[in-house]
């Protein structure tokens, strides 16, 4: 496990977000409480999985976990309060809804929020602690699936394909077909866009009633 300190608990917990980047939905967050007596084999940060492994896998982390819940802090949070600490209260959210308290708390990067227990940030922990591993596969499938959903109601902007991440294709779509109710506005190239969409609706506006 490289060089990172294990701290000797029993209930040891592990967080990891997913979702900061991308323009679209909410932040998602997991924490996961392992069973030491039910190992699973093939953990790693969920970005090294295909989709189908991280889909076995998300099911055998349920299935095999003492405990496991979701956290979450939607796109007006996230205006709100900027994406750094939504994602801190998402993260507090999951630890929160867990069945079993966990005695210690491992979080993926380099801070942790507030919690009720001591906690540690592990730089790239999700392919270094099994536990933040795990959490990091259901936090993306849960996410994934979100945007598959967003992609059924909505299949010009093609959410199936970029998860909402800023890529050129998705920002075309923002040009072609405008801004949904789940956009992050404050993030950059959504902010713009809804400037000048405001801006040229404000010129039309004054055009009708000249």
């Amino acid at each position: 496990m490289s060089n990172v300190q294990r701290p000797n608990v029993s209930l040891l917990c592990g967080v990891d977000e997913v979702g900061r980047g991308p323009l679209v939905g909410a932040v998602v967050t997991a924490a996961v409480i392992l069973d030491p007596t039910k190992p699973i084999q093939g953990l790693t940060d969920s970005k090294k999985l295909s989709e189908k492994k991280r889909q076995l896998l998300a099911e055998e982390i349920k299935e095999k976990a003492l405990c496991w819940a979701l956290g979450r802090a939607e796109p007006a949070e996230i205006d709100q309060i900027n994406i750094l600490q939504a994602t801190m209260v998402a993260m507090q959210r999951a630890v929160a809804a867990l069945a079993i308290q966990p005695e210690w708390v491992m979080i993926d990067g380099n801070r942790c929020p507030e919690l009720a227990m001591p906690a540690t940030a592990v730089i790239k922990g999700d392919a270094l602690i099994p536990e933040i591993s795990a959490a990091s596969i259901l936090a993306k499938v849960a996410r994934d699936e979100e945007m598959a959903l967003l992609h059924q109601r909505y299949p010009q902007f093609g959410f199936a394909d970029h998860k909402g991440y800023p890529t050129a294709a998705h920002l075309a779509a923002i040009q072609t077909h405008g801004i949904l109710a789940e956009y992050r506005r404050s993030f950059k190239p959504v902010r713009l866009i809804a400037e000048r969409e405001a801006l040229s609706s404000l010129t039309a506006n004054k055009v009708i009633s000249e």
